[in-house]
């Protein structure tokens, strides 16, 4: 049996199950955010307390039914029209090899497949929200080149038992036909819905299998320069080190956390002020799409700067919410990775060298903001609140000052 935790960029094993949890003073263990495969992703689950701040108007929403058929979707992946978010990892490519050939039969058989959702990205192109797997599946076994993959050979079939083993160019003609002209459904958000509409939409629509997360709705609808970035922030060695190798990238949570960091480096927390927490990380992934190389390599250097001091000041528990009481590790905490990291990002390097020095003295002063109700309450629930978002940069900003100063 392959172990899920064998990933890219990562060490074979998360820490043991009872390093990831963490229990407040009530002895009640925090909520984390899960992985495909039902595994602790090693990230606190988090309320941002969204809110629509004004109604929409339901004559910018415009949301079209296509039914092309499997040939007209192959050649549109092949002119590069349909973004398949190639390092989708949790839609592309998790699939066995039995569970893609059975996608293959039912459409064989002529079983209806699930809608497709995607959203216009301009006049031509698409990007696939929802599909991404059973779209991939198909170019897999009928144009494996169009994707770039290795072909399928069908196994494990339940009904057309006598072709295991085919590929495509293995069936009748009358079977290939059948599968290039098989119909399926498209749901088409069209362009000129406004950006904050659309992801509403898909948020809405998002119910099938396991729903899609906010940063893989980001990933799979702003296209660009910022998806790769993310990636690698995500996988260079001070990110990983400094959150102990325990944050699963299944979900995309490694990518928030460095969008994040990313978000409050390129603007201020003080000028938050928009109440859509949501919308501030869209607006700065499109921000991150129209940066410099140079400017890339400069937020790459301040935040494995940030990394590296975070892991030298804290340790083990960086990023982290601690209890008196209780000496488990707790699961990585989203504002926490915020705040630790964009402070420890502006600290000159002698800086740094102090507060690991002196980092008795930070672990005493965080550990009262962790027996503050007000400081916990802005790390813990309606994280995305303007004021809670100022609270907790301020607060984190004072005891490092103030260690720095003793």
């Amino acid at each position: 049996m392959t172990d899920s935790n064998n990933l890219p960029g990562r060490k074979s094993k998360y820490p043991a199950p009872d390093t990831l949890f963490a229990f407040d003073e009530r002895g009640t263990q925090l909520p984390v955010e899960f992985d495909d495969g039902g595994k602790s992703s090693g990230v606190e689950s988090e309320d941002i307390g969204e809110r629509i701040a004004s109604p929409f108007d339901p004559s910018k929403i415009e949301v079209q039914t296509r039914t092309p058929t499997v040939s007209l979707l192959l050649n549109r992946i092949r002119r590069d029209t349909i973004d398949l978010a190639p390092d989708f990892q949790r839609r592309a490519g998790i699939w066995t090899a039995k569970a893609q050939s059975r996608l293959i039969e039912s459409l064989l058989l002529r079983i209806t497949l699930p809608t497709l959702y995607a959203a216009e990205v301009d006049e031509e192109s698409w990007a696939i929200v929802d599909g991404v797997q059973r779209l991939s599946t198909i170019a897999r076994f009928v144009d494996p080149a169009a994707i770039e993959a290795e072909p399928l050979r069908l196994t494990g079939l339940e009904y057309l038992t006598e072709f295991n083993g085919c590929s495509f160019a293995d069936l009748p003609g009358r079977l290939q036909t059948r599968l290039e002209e098989t119909e399926l459904v498209v749901l088409l958000i069209r362009r000129g819905t406004p950006e904050e509409v659309k992801f509403n939409i898909f948020a809405r629509i998002n119910t099938g299998g396991r729903p899609l997360t906010r940063q893989e709705l980001r990933h799979a609808l702003i296209p660009g320069r910022a998806r790769s970035f993310l990636y690698e922030l995500a996988n260079t060695e001070p990110f990983l080190s400094a959150t102990s190798y325990s944050v699963s990238p299944e979900r995309m949570s490694d990518r928030e956390m460095c969008l994040r960091f990313l978000a409050f480096s390129l603007n201020s927390p003080e000028s938050y002020a928009s109440q859509d927490f949501d919308g501030f990380l869209r607006s700065a992934m499109h921000g991150i799409n129209s940066l410099s190389p140079e400017e890339l390599a400069t937020l790459k250097g301040q935040f494995a700067h940030s990394m590296r001091a975070a892991e030298r000041i804290f340790g083990a528990h960086a990023f982290r919410k601690r209890f008196p009481g209780y000496n488990r590790r707790s699961p990585v905490n989203k504002a926490l990775f915020e705040i630790e990291s964009v402070s420890l990002a502006a600290m000159l390097p002698d800086e740094v060298d102090l507060l690991e020095d002196r980092r008795s003295v930070v672990e005493e002063k965080f550990m009262e903001l962790m027996d503050d109700p007000t400081f916990m309450g802005a790390v813990s629930a309606g994280t995305g609140d303007v004021g809670k978002v100022r609270h907790r940069f301020r607060e984190m900003n004072r005891i490092l000052q103030e260690t720095l100063d003793a």
